[in-house]
């Protein structure tokens, strides 16, 4: 989405960034439960990227950058942020947490499991395919998006991609799933 440039034309940075709120909180948070692993966290996150954003829109340039793309480096660097604030965050004791009625704690320890399994899998990835699997399948970006994000051509960003999908199926392969009937 191009935005106009000038100090003057903040009002339609903010309905661009509106619009933007609509068509990428959710990639965004799902960008960021994939590399902290909690849901709610990944939620605030989300939320905590519009508000630097919307902050920071009057020093916004596009430079051949769209303002989704500055979004997801906004993302990175929050979530850079709270794993350097990780060591200062308080547990909850373990007797205080609720669980709804709805809720299928087994379903859901076995669902906790399988997304902790391929988060220690994207782990062992290198720094750059594990970015661009999180941009490309949790972001939903297009190559050219992701690559505008990490400075990288398309072509790069789909070679890096089959590269990191190779070695993510083999670290898989390697922790074979949860089998039914086995807890």
């Amino acid at each position: 989405m191009r935005v106009p440039r000038g100090r003057g034309k903040r009002k339609a940075r903010e309905d661009a960034l509106a619009a933007l709120f609509d068509d990428c909180y959710v990639r965004i948070a799902r960008y960021a439960f994939v590399r902290l692993g909690d849901r709610a966290e990944a939620e605030d996150l989300a939320g905590d990227v519009f508000l630097k954003a919307l902050e920071a829109l009057d020093t916004y340039e596009e430079r051949g950058t769209p303002m989704e793309s500055w979004l997801f480096k906004i993302a990175h660097n929050l979530v850079v942020d709270r794993f350097r604030k990780a060591a200062k965050r308080k547990t909850v004791p373990l007797d205080t947490v609720q669980v709804t009625a709805e809720s299928d704690p087994e379903e859901q320890a076995v669902a906790d499991l399988e997304v902790a399994r391929v988060r220690r899998a994207l782990g062992k990835l290198t720094e750059s395919q594990r970015m661009v699997i999180e941009l490309r399948f949790f972001g939903e970006l297009t190559s050219e998006e992701a690559g505008r994000a990490l400075n990288k051509r398309a072509g790069a960003v789909r070679e890096l991609q089959s590269a990191a999908i190779k070695a993510l199926r083999n670290l898989l392969d390697e922790e074979p799933p949860l089998k039914e009937g086995v807890r």
